[in-house]
């Protein structure tokens, strides 16, 4: 009787976990995304941990205020959300993220940096949860494939309660990560 309870438990463990148990797909990064609409400060100095970005001195002076640091907003009917980072100075970049195809089979990125190229990246569906979004370069692309210094990689973090946003652009030179990536922390404004 206790092997039949213990075997039933765990089939219906099993199959739950098939039933609900998935990689995202691209709605789901798109829903993901879409959460994160809305202005964006950039957190106190103290606050932006593991990141020495905030000190540039086109950034320093918005740390910590009122001021805009990040801002995505839908575009194109819903079918585009465009994240505007470091809006009015001059290391603002903008990323579109849109999907990649009719069918919406995965989802794309091109970020227009100040490095004065534009990276595109497909979304990682294993990496991508509801609290991390994880976009990698493109490596049928040329600038991907380059040894040019470019962002290869974006990762954005957002925390449980929805108030705390921290940014990730890693860069790539010569096929290798660069130590010094820009990596920003913002708080809902």
């Amino acid at each position: 009787m206790i092997k039949k309870t213990i075997f039933n438990l765990f089939l219906t463990i099993s199959l739950v976990t098939t039933i609900y148990a998935k990689d995202a797909d691209s709605f789901d990064v798109y829903e993901w995304m879409s959460t994160l609409k809305g202005e964006w400060k950039l957190s106190p100095a103290d606050e932006q941990l593991d990141t020495y970005s905030y000190t540039h001195p086109a950034v320093f002076p918005i740390v910590g205020t009122n001021t805009t640091g990040m801002a995505f907003k839908s575009i194109g009917y819903d079918s585009t959300i465009q994240e505007d980072l470091l809006p009015n100075t001059t290391k603002q970049m903008v990323t579109m993220y849109h999907c990649k195809d009719m069918e919406c089979e995965q989802l794309k990125a091109t970020h227009y940096c100040v490095k004065q190229n534009q990276p595109e990246f497909i979304a990682n569906f294993k990496e991508s949860t509801k609290n991390k979004i994880v976009f990698d370069c493109d490596m049928t692309t040329e600038l991907c494939q380059s040894d040019e210094d470019h962002v290869h990689k974006i990762i954005h973090e957002i925390s449980n309660d929805g108030k705390h946003l921290k940014s990730s652009y890693l860069s790539w030179k010569n096929k290798k990560q660069k130590k010094n990536s820009s990596i920003y922390h913002f708080d809902k404004k």
